[in-house]
């Protein structure tokens, strides 16, 4: 008999009533501040995080999860009567977690591990796993649940904006001067996904113009009949994130619309104070 399980990564975000109600597992990807690694979720919440992002003087780095944290997880589904699984993942042009998800399932035998690249990350990518999670509940083979992800994927969109400059330039995505004149105009970059990459959308100045910008395009797509979920996401900003929802909802009041943070491992590319809306 097929039983299939659904795998993630803590990058989606997701939240613990749809943990429970899908029997997701999640593996952590990790922060890393000062030579300590911190996993996602389990030593460090998103608000923690956030919190020691805005005091350290150093950027943290991120971890993709281990492979052995794969192969105990698959080994353990297979033990559990599991015979095939559904894995989705954060792009893997900006996390080795999905090709380190598909090496380790070549490791465990007995067990069918059908590899989802999301070419995308937080909700956004949780929209996937609940899409998923619901074909399974409702009896989908994995290889008709990869498919249907497959078409999804063409539609899914989502735009963040970054709030302040320097945190890229810490990255080494923007030069100094770039960061001081950006800075000065109020440049509040719009940046997306793109093959996978996060890269830049629209330079707006000031942080309504950006909102806005990002808004005329999600009603734009709500007019044509083209959203079933929304999600705005944000780097510590909760109060303007519910705000953006319900400036939403009054423009549309049939749609699934939930908030939710940029998980650790995202917020340290997007840096505090960033916010984004994804839908599909």
């Amino acid at each position: 008999m097929v039983k299939t399980a659904i795998v993630t990564d803590t990058t989606a975000f997701l939240d613990q009533d749809m943990i429970k109600t899908f029997n997701v597992y999640e593996v952590p990807l990790s922060v890393i501040f000062d030579g300590k690694a911190y996993r996602e979720g389990i030593d460090m919440t998103a608000a923690a995080f956030y919190e020691k992002l805005e005091t350290e003087q150093a950027l943290p780095t991120t971890s993709q999860p281990p492979v052995g944290a794969f192969v105990s997880l698959f080994e353990q589904l297979k033990e559990d009567g599991y015979t095939d699984v559904v894995s989705v993942h954060l792009s893997s042009k900006i996390s080795g977690t999905y090709q380190t998800a598909m090496s380790a399932a070549r490791m465990v035998e007995g067990l069918t591990v059908h590899g989802f690249d999301s070419e995308i990350s937080s909700a956004p990518q949780a929209f996937f796993v609940q899409t998923a999670a619901e074909m399974v509940r409702d009896g989908a083979d994995a290889t008709h649940i990869i498919a249907t992800l497959q078409q999804l994927k063409e539609k899914a969109c989502a735009y963040f904006m970054v709030d302040d400059l320097n945190h890229l330039r810490r990255g080494g995505r923007l030069s100094g001067a770039q960061a001081l004149i950006g800075g000065l105009l109020q440049i509040k970059p719009i940046l997306h996904f793109e093959d996978g990459t996060i890269v830049p959308f629209e330079k707006v100045r000031t942080e309504k113009k950006a909102l806005n910008r990002i808004l005329s395009m999600l009603y734009a797509d709500i007019d044509a009949g083209k959203v079933t979920r929304v999600a705005v996401i944000h780097a510590n900003r909760p109060d303007r994130a519910e705000a953006l929802k319900q400036e939403i909802e009054a423009y549309n009041k049939t749609l699934e619309i939930r908030t939710g943070y940029f998980s650790p491992v995202i917020g340290t590319h997007l840096g505090v104070g960033s916010l984004g809306i994804g839908w599909h």
